[in-house]
């Protein structure tokens, strides 16, 4: 009986009976269409759960800013910017064709999709899953929502939370009412937030008087300014030309503009000038350009990160070293430059730097006259050349080339004997060449070393490769151009015993209530023996003696040691580099040159001032007023 009974059939077949072999583990298609029905059931669940969890944020509280806040070294307040360059506008206040370049460079498929783009989302999935940030294409809308709902952190999570609440606010907003939120929330570069503000920074016009041409130049913008704004440099120039003549053909091909039309623009529309907020006037704007530009070496950080605010950026500028900086130059400038009695005073520039020996640190900067009329940052500038300021290198490498052995490990409590070795082993031309500023036994220690060992000290102590000269025998008269910033750090290694630290100019940042990293201050890099040092020093304490009135150094500390250009030199610059003796004190840069606004080469120096040595005894009287004030 029990055998002629029928099996009991299973709710689910598998494995399959009656079938054998590898089609016994084959699902039927009924049960691969059943599996596959279960699955679109669970994910759409499971999308409308989420949907249902995740709420659009109130715009209002989450598009509120903050300022960015840089402050001195003493924790006061130097500057806010960040926070107030914004001016919202209605669509029927942006004229068609650039809202038809932001759609086209942005979001063709805007007035038809959903808000969302699915491509975009799994390819953050897939970047995150190979450890990258989580970017991916973004419709209008979401980039709307991250800017005004959301933060700008590139994760999966925030991608997600964006891909949802664009949805909600694609179904409870008009694409008008979207278009218009994110031509107000996008940022453009130079501090402008919305189409307003960067309607009148690139072209100083409102947003209403844009032409198609150059509506299009400024939705390039949004691909991001660091990288499109053309007047940062000669690449973004050409990556925002070439996107320009991207965006009106996408306009053509997407058919937003006529063939007809966009043949009219053929020449790029050159946005003027970048102005820099009145806020930062006087040397404030070139003090916020230093920083940030340590910032976002260090951090990575851009523009428009701290643009949108939120940040405080403790810098290591101290006020009154600042202001004494700023008088010694304007007081020398008044004293001594005058264009209407002298040609040659007419474009004379001023740039200088202080920074701290012993660790770096940026005290103070002289940029130009008004940060807000002058833009060009004279303390950070390159193309000056930095003639026989450049000559304690050639003696450092020298040194360091043809010091003995025992020199080199001479022990620490005996410099002086040390010294007077490492001494022995350089032609006394050189030594006495360096005090008196004669060329000859530079030109003759660069072919006897090797230009490339000069050029590796310079690096080493801290120039940067770009400034440096063609390696041609003039190279050791100084033919390269450091700024002031990295002269007086380069030079801080002589008063140091032999080591340099980086210049730096940020202590701390915090966002959040939380500080950033990546903002240790540097460490100290040994380039030179601490006798070889001593040996420069030594130097350029007779240079100074030689080089300051005695009637100013009588008011310096004992122990002053500088270095600069002299009356042998014909260079289109004069320099002064000196410290004031004091341990681990200042190590102070100043430069005078001609600078003619767009042209690309520097004017004669002969005659500035009255001085009929090429205005070399400008820079002195400079630093020591500085030093003295």
């Amino acid at each position: 009986m029990k055998g002629s009974e029928q099996p009991r059939k299973r709710f689910i077949d598998y494995p399959r009976r009656g079938r054998s072999g590898r089609r016994r583990w084959l699902p039927s298609w009924r049960q691969q269409l059943g599996v596959s029905a279960v699955g679109a059931a669970g994910f759409a669940g499971l999308f409308a759960f989420v949907y249902a969890q995740v709420d659009i944020p109130d715009e209002n509280a989450a598009a509120r800013q903050e300022a960015t806040v840089f402050s001195w070294a003493d924790g006061s307040q130097m500057v806010t910017e960040g926070a107030v360059n914004r001016q919202n506008v209605t669509l029927d206040q942006v004229p068609d064709p650039v809202e038809h370049a932001v759609i086209a460079a942005e979001n063709a498929s805007f007035y038809s999709d959903s808000g969302v783009s699915l491509s975009g989302i799994a390819r953050a999935a897939v970047n995150m899953a190979q450890g990258q940030d989580a970017q991916g294409g973004s419709t209008i809308t979401q980039q709307y929502v991250k800017n005004t709902y959301l933060s700008q952190d590139q994760t999966l999570k925030r991608k997600v939370k964006e891909f949802f609440i664009a949805l909600k606010l694609d179904n409870r907003k008009s694409k008008s009412e979207i278009l218009q939120g994110y031509l107000n929330t996008s940022y453009f570069g130079r501090h402008s937030f919305g189409i307003q503000a960067a309607a009148n920074a690139y072209y100083g016009i409102p947003a209403k008087d844009l032409d198609p041409s150059q509506g299009a130049a400024l939705a390039a913008l949004l691909k991001g300014a660091e990288q499109y704004d053309p007047a940062l440099s000669e690449a973004n120039h050409r990556r925002a030309v070439a996107r320009w003549k991207w965006i009106l053909d996408r306009e053509v091909e997407t058919g937003l503009m006529s063939r007809e039309e966009r043949a009219r623009y053929t020449r790029f529309p050159e946005p003027r000038d970048p102005v820099t907020p009145t806020s930062q006037k006087g040397q404030t704007g070139y003090l916020v350009d230093a920083a940030k530009k340590y910032l976002k070496s260090r951090t990575g950080l851009t523009d428009r990160d701290l643009a949108r605010g939120g940040y405080r950026v403790h810098t290591t500028f101290e006020k009154d070293k600042v202001a004494r900086l700023a008088k010694a130059v304007e007081d020398e400038r008044r004293r001594t430059i005058d264009p209407k009695k002298r040609a040659a005073d007419a474009h004379v520039e001023f740039g200088a730097a202080s920074v701290r020996s012993r660790d770096g640190a940026v005290v103070a900067l002289y940029g130009g006259p008004d940060a807000t009329r002058h833009f060009a940052n004279n303390a950070d500038t390159a193309g000056v050349p930095a003639g026989s300021a450049f000559k304690p290198f050639v003696l450092a490498a020298a040194l360091r080339d043809t010091a003995p052995e025992e020199a080199v490990a001479a022990p620490a409590d005996a410099p002086a004997a040390g010294a007077a070795t490492v001494q022995a082993a350089v032609p006394p031309d050189l030594y006495e060449g360096l005090v008196t500023s004669a060329h000859p036994p530079f030109v003759a220690a660069g072919r006897r070393l090797g230009l490339e060992k000069v050029r590796d000290l310079a690096i080493e102590a801290g120039l940067h490769k770009a400034s440096l000269a063609r390696l041609e025998p003039t190279f050791p008269l100084g033919t390269s151009t450091p700024s002031a910033i990295r002269l007086a750090g380069a030079y801080s290694l002589f008063g140091n015993d032999g080591s340099r630290t980086e210049p730096y100019s940020v202590t701390r940042v915090e966002h959040d209530g939380k500080a950033l990293p990546g903002l240790a201050p540097p460490a100290p890099r040994r380039v030179l023996p601490s006798e070889a040092a001593l040996v420069v020093k030594q130097a350029l304490q007779a240079y100074a003696g030689k080089a300051l009135p005695p009637e100013t150094a009588a008011k310096l500390p004992r122990g002053v040691w500088a270095g600069g250009t002299g009356p042998r030199d014909r260079m289109r610059s004069a320099w002064f580099v000196g410290n004031d003796g004091t341990g681990g004190g200042l190590t102070t840069a100043v430069t005078v040159f001609r600078a003619e606004p767009g042209a690309p080469r520097l004017l004669p120096m002969e005659g500035v001032g009255g001085d009929p040595r090429f205005g070399n005894g400008i820079p002195p009287r400079i630093w020591a007023a500085y030093a003295t004030g």
